[in-house]
């Protein structure tokens, strides 16, 4: 699928390697369609690996998408250069005047915080209220998930005991919503967090619905019936060495982390683990921009309601 971004962005070497189709502006404006306007809010530190990982789950469609990067102004970023985020980056108020399509909000290293704790509390909360009338469908990600669950149903996320930190397996609760169409009656996916929510927390809220779950790691998706909100609390965006990789960060800091859980072979973090969650992945992301972005928002995003 034609996803439009700067031939620049780090990212697109890496999509091109893979035989991503990524289109460039010149041509964009060459295709007599409107392209689907999709802003990422990103609050990971690692921006270009969490950037090109949503970006490539976004590729799955024949849509073509025009991808608007974002990140927060009120914090500054340790991890990524000024000359990157300069190039490719924009704030919530350089975009807040336009409408998108879609909107989705990453996970972010803060969950031992209270929100209000967070530098870019203040920030967040305003792009969420925003996204309520300027964006037609918004996925929140992980903390991003816990936060929007907060500010629009007032839904407390809970610190946990230890660290939720590997592959699990769900059960799709739903099939037949239009999110999990396709979706094997059990899946997998990856979680790494501090934090939860409770499942009759949910079940209070009349607008959400739950979609899929874990015995072992609780709630996993869960829609605002409405279609213009999903709460993921996982990664499914994460490459097979993602879980590695923070694994052995910790290690380094001495933290002594417990090995993710059913990720690597054997249980042995010796061994090269294995992604298991690449197709539902590329599946969740894939409906979610068919049902709820391309099939349902306006022509004219003027005409939002």
């Amino acid at each position: 699928m034609p996803i439009k971004i700067p031939m620049a962005l780090p990212a697109a070497e890496a999509l091109i390697k893979e035989n991503i189709f990524v289109m460039d502006e010149a041509r964009a404006v060459k295709q007599d369609i409107r392209p689907l306007k999709i802003a990422i809010m990103n609050l990971m530190p690692t921006k270009i690996v969490t950037e090109t990982q949503f970006l490539r789950l976004l590729s799955n469609t024949p849509l073509q998408l025009d991808i608007t990067l974002l990140n927060t102004a009120s914090h500054i970023s340790k991890n990524t250069s000024e000359e990157h985020l300069a190039t490719f980056y924009k704030t919530f108020d350089e975009v807040k005047h336009e409408k998108f399509d879609g909107l989705i909000v990453t996970g972010a290293p803060v969950e031992l915080l209270d929100f209000k704790d967070v530098d870019y509390w203040d920030e967040l909360c305003e792009m969420v209220a925003w996204a309520k009338k300027n964006v037609y469908s918004t996925m929140y990600v992980c903390w991003g998930a816990y936060a929007g669950l907060y500010i629009n149903h007032g839904i407390e996320k809970i610190a946990l005991d230890k660290k939720v930190s590997g592959v699990f397996r769900h059960e799709t609760l739903v099939p037949e919503y239009p999110l999990v169409r396709g979706f094997n009656k059990q899946f997998s996916a990856p979680h790494s967090r501090y934090s939860g929510v409770k499942r009759e927390d949910i079940e209070k809220v009349d607008d959400l619905l739950i979609l899929a779950e874990s015995d072992e790691a609780g709630v996993y998706l869960v829609a605002n019936k409405n279609g213009r909100e999903f709460f993921v609390t996982g990664h499914c965006e994460y490459d097979f060495d993602t879980l590695r990789n923070e694994y052995e960060r910790d290690v380094k800091k001495g933290i002594n982390p417990e090995v993710p859980k059913h990720y690597f072979p054997d249980d042995d973090p010796t061994k090269t683990p294995v992604s298991t969650w690449r197709a539902h992945a590329h599946l969740l992301y894939a409906n979610w921009l068919n049902y709820y972005v391309y099939q349902n928002t306006p022509y004219d995003l003027n005409e939002m309601l």
